[in-house]
């Protein structure tokens, strides 16, 4: 049941344990500094069990960003030392190579994306632009939410593909199965998120099939790392979408209730709209020239 026939840890029980306890050790280090924002926002006890996570990132942007920071980095070291001594690997072996070329075509590619759909989207007036494009509002929470993003970046892609995919490529999984079974934990690790739609759910797996496939053509995790960062950091932070559902602090303020929601995503934002379905598949062009066309 927990062995295959070479007496190796089934690749399934190797995955559930990991990410249970990633998650465990996430969440207690992020709880005492979660109740301690949230007591700290407000003192009337009515108020805080009302409250919920984009309250306290607006009250305490640094404190939920400590919260985070410290939440992430023990998840990734508990990651690391299960990586290390549960499947026996070196860290070099996850797909940690070619860092500068690879996290700038990364980055560079989300931001590109974002931005396409962003003027897409304001020239066919499906979104309104309530500051002008010459007058950026920046704010603590243009920083904050950047580190946050980062950490977002980096953990969730040393989890979803460095760690799950390399895990299921070492017990001999096809390339097509490794694709798939990241990408289906990735989207139902967000089923949770608010104002969820069944398009941003379809997105955020396609998503996920990028982001394989970015780490699988250019064998390094920088790649995806950096087009996750921006991804989500343009969408939220610079144009002012929500983000899966999240509350935006965008440089630019727009207002899309007058447009159509099929292209515009909604409440859930951009990744619950058409239009960031054909901009992903755009991804996998780009990424396909960039490799060299690697098979």
């Amino acid at each position: 049941m927990f062995k295959n026939n070479n007496g190796q840890v089934r690749p399934g029980w190797l995955i559930f344990v990991t990410l249970l306890v990633t998650f465990i050790v996430q969440a207690i280090f992020m709880l005492p500094v979660e109740m301690y924002a949230l007591w700290t926002v407000s003192s009337d006890s009515t108020d805080v069990l009302r409250m919920d996570r984009s309250d306290i990132m607006f009250e305490r942007p640094w404190l939920d960003l400590f919260s985070y920071a410290l939440g992430y980095t023990a998840a990734l070291i508990s990651l690391l030392l299960l990586w290390k001594f549960l499947n026996k690997k070196k860290l070099h072996e996850m797909g940690f190579s070619s860092f500068l070329k690879n996290i700038l075509f990364g980055l560079l590619l989300g931001a590109v994306s974002i931005a396409i759909i962003f003027f897409i989207l304001l020239f066919t007036e499906n979104i309104q632009l309530i500051n002008t494009l010459s007058n950026p509002n920046f704010s603590t929470y243009s920083i904050t939410y950047l580190i946050f993003f980062i950490f977002v970046g980096l953990f969730e892609e040393l989890v979803f593909r460095g760690y799950i995919m390399s895990t299921l490529a070492d017990r001999g999984r096809r390339k097509g199965t490794i694709y798939i079974v990241s990408a289906l934990i990735f989207g139902i690790a967000h089923l949770a998120n608010q104002n969820v739609t069944p398009l941003g759910i379809f997105n955020i797996f396609l998503v996920g099939i990028l982001f394989a496939y970015m780490y699988d053509k250019t064998q390094s995790l920088w790649t995806p790392i950096g087009y996750h960062i921006t991804w989500n950091y343009f969408q939220g932070n610079i144009f002012g979408f929500p983000v899966s559902g999240t509350t935006p602090y965008g440089v630019y303020t727009i207002d899309v209730s007058s447009g159509n929601d099929i292209l515009t995503g909604g409440s859930f934002g951009l990744e619950g709209g058409l239009l960031a379905t054909l901009l992903i598949i755009f991804g996998f062009i780009c990424t396909y020239l960039f490799s060299g066309k690697r098979v």
